[in-house]
């Protein structure tokens, strides 16, 4: 199914232990997702969000709402620091680095967007413990993952580094722009500029009164969206529904009802995220028009019967 929530109707939960401090409002749930997750992290300030972790086979991204704080990373070779506020995008590869997050003296917000492979896990190497799933496995060390990492102190903030590719603000990202009659809309692809490899986000900025597609739908991709700013109308088959700051949009993969979004009088501002399935068939029922995304064609459906010729 796919749906629509506010984060300020979900209920966050708090997790706690030594040095990680932060409340977890599970949006994408709240939204009806599937294969996509999006938490919602509001990091205590001085304190750090997760215990440091490599990902096995999912790829996580970033957004910073708001707060400022430290990334804090180690690819194997010593932990390297970097600033982020506002704004930041920072993708995380799966079996790359170990990662975590310390919140400034305000705190940090952050949206964290991943994909739910199963049978997925991951590594967390001062803990000395693996996750898999909802479960874990000792590597030695406390019995559960926080308690673990509570256990081992808090990471070493050690000097800040220059940036690396895999952050990057949304103001130095190029957009590009799209122009008509009811299209109208710039897109920053955030992800790809961070170097995502399975997953995408998408800075989407709609011009009052604008669509911000062809309404469509999708055969295999899941879709995230977060509105950040402005409001306006998400358009769902021949129903519209209101959309504001805070939003959260799923739309699950195969469900035939083409979905856009239309902006109001100040315009719309948000996220939209999903994975890169290159079986994924886009339609758009306005022109009949189809994209085959894994082999870039796009094609036109004669209004014919189906079974015509087929016998």
């Amino acid at each position: 199914m796919s749906g629509i929530a506010h984060w300020d109707d979900v209920a966050g939960g708090r997790r706690a232990a030594g040095h990680l401090d932060a409340e977890w409002l599970d949006l994408g749930t709240a939204a009806g997702s599937d294969l996509v997750g999006l938490q919602l992290i509001r990091i205590a300030p001085g304190a750090w969000s997760t215990p440091a972790h490599i990902e096995h086979a999912e790829e996580e991204i970033f957004w910073v709402l708001r707060g400022s704080g430290t990334s804090w990373q180690d690819a194997g070779d010593g932990p390297r620091t970097y600033a982020v506020g506002p704004g930041d995008c920072l993708v995380h590869l799966a079996r790359g680095e170990a990662h975590t997050l310390n919140a400034g003296p305000d705190g940090l917000d952050v949206l964290a967007f991943g994909e739910r492979v199963l049978g997925g896990g991951a590594y967390l190497p001062r803990a000395g413990l693996s996750w898999h799933g909802p479960s874990w496995v000792r590597s030695g060390g406390e019995p559960t993952p926080w308690r673990g990492e509570a256990a081992a102190g808090a990471p070493e903030l050690v000097a800040e580094s220059p940036r690396p590719r895999s952050i990057v603000h949304v103001d130095d990202v190029e957009g590009v722009r799209r122009e008509g009659a009811t299209v109208s809309r710039e897109r920053r692809r955030l992800g790809r500029a961070a170097g995502s490899i399975a997953t995408a986000l998408v800075h989407v900025s709609v011009d009052p009164g604008k669509l911000s597609s062809p309404p469509h739908c999708h055969s295999a991709e899941e879709e995230l969206f977060v509105v950040l700013a402005g409001g306006g109308a998400l358009l769902l088959g021949e129903d519209e529904h209101p959309v504001r700051a805070g939003s959260v949009v799923s739309r699950v993969a195969g469900s035939a009802v083409a979905h856009t979004f239309r902006a109001g009088p100040e315009g719309l501002r948000m996220l939209a995220y999903g994975r890169l399935d290159p079986n994924d068939i886009l339609f758009y029922p306005r022109s009949g028009k189809v994209f085959l995304r894994g082999v870039g064609v796009v094609g036109r459906i004669e209004p014919a019967d189906f079974w015509e010729g087929e016998d």
